[in-house]
């Protein structure tokens, strides 16, 4: 069995332009400085990741890893959420993530998927050069408008919308096999892989794919009413990334799981920082040291009250407590009379 390496922060939560968050240097001691060990880096900030640089230059690629290093720390994974969300968008979402794209992209919805689909491959090369194993990154969503069956589907347009999803995704996917990296797909509300059948219905469209891995985060599960422990023991073998975010799902006859277009701290379900909310951390961490996870435990701050310096100092210590260092040994070792295969016949009838 490995112990789960950890703890590790993302970053994206806490860029800003006040130090210490406002430069890869100073944020990176600041994280240090709580206990984390690794940080999982956003791509979309020049500020603190060249991130074509760092796919053409194995130098450059070499001095960024020096710089976090000197903090006393790893990179865990490069991120591509924004990115990856534009690699499949649904007209009526156009507006909304063309805030994500660069400035002369917005309104062009094909020059923005390229680009989307160029950084991703970006994201492979630099992932390889950094050392890298795994990649964090969303599907996107052609599907998500209809993923409630009212008013009805037309008849294939699921198929349709998988396949084509597929089309867009196998050649990162073999971008990332040629470099040695997983894509880590975070499983989410929003995306078209957002539960265990969604993954499944888009990995059979890539032919099962080696590298059409998954990002685990319990808190989505939570406030999709998910058993996130089952989930776990299906999909261990493809979860190559972590995200430990905490969430709390408390429904009234008033509000469900669709939250009555509330903001997130009015919802029924939303995000909390860890050990406010409802997840069985002890049982998670137990089931990801079972199943040999190889990745980090990294703490997602995304919580609806409580300050973000605050999530992140007590989720620092949260996740090293919760970390199970894995025995090598048996507990009944003690008693082991040794093997003798004569005997073990004997003992057997044999």
């Amino acid at each position: 069995m490995k112990t789960i390496k950890g703890p590790a922060i993302f970053l994206a939560q806490f860029i800003s332009d006040e130090p210490p968050f406002n430069s890869l240097q100073s944020i990176c001691q600041w994280a240090s400085s709580l206990g984390f060990k690794g940080v999982q880096l956003p791509t979309l900030d020049k500020r603190f990741i060249d991130l074509q640089l760092a796919a053409e230059s194995k130098t450059y690629a070499d001095e960024l890893k020096g710089k976090v290093q000197a903090a006393g720390l790893e990179i865990t994974e490069l991120s591509t959420h924004l990115q990856g969300q534009l690699v499949a968008v649904n007209p009526a979402y156009d507006q909304l993530f063309d805030g994500f794209a660069p400035e002369a992209l917005r309104g062009n919805p094909q020059a923005r998927q390229q680009w989307a689909v160029q950084q991703l491959k970006y994201a492979a090369k630099a992932s390889q050069n950094l050392g890298l194993t795994a990649h964090a990154t969303f599907s996107g969503a052609l599907l998500w408008p209809m993923v409630y069956p009212w008013p009805q589907r037309p008849a294939g347009i699921v198929e349709t919308g998988f396949t084509e999803l597929a089309r867009r995704w196998l050649p990162i996917l073999n971008t990332f096999d040629e470099c040695g990296v997983d894509v880590c797909y975070e499983v989410h509300a929003g995306e078209d892989l957002h539960d265990g059948i969604s993954y499944e219905m888009f990995l059979d469209k890539v032919q099962q794919h080696p590298r059409a891995c998954l990002l685990y985060d319990p808190s989505h599960f939570v406030l999709q009413c998910l058993d996130y422990l089952e989930y776990l023991d299906i999909y261990h073998e493809r979860i190559r990334a972590c995200h430990i975010k905490d969430a709390e799902f408390n429904p009234t006859g008033r509000q469900g799981v669709y939250g009555g277009y509330q903001n997130w701290v009015d919802r029924a379900g939303r995000f909390r920082s860890l050990g406010d909310g409802q997840v069985d951390f002890k049982a998670v961490f137990s089931k990801l040291a079972q199943y040999d996870f190889p990745g980090w435990a990294v703490l997602e701050w995304e919580c609806a009250l409580k300050h973000p310096e605050d999530g992140a100092r007590e989720g620092a210590a949260f996740i090293q407590n919760h970390i199970i260092r894995v025995t090598d040994k048996a507990f009944d070792d003690f008693a082991a009379a040794g093997t003798d295969d004569a005997r073990n016949r004997q003992l057997l009838g044999l």
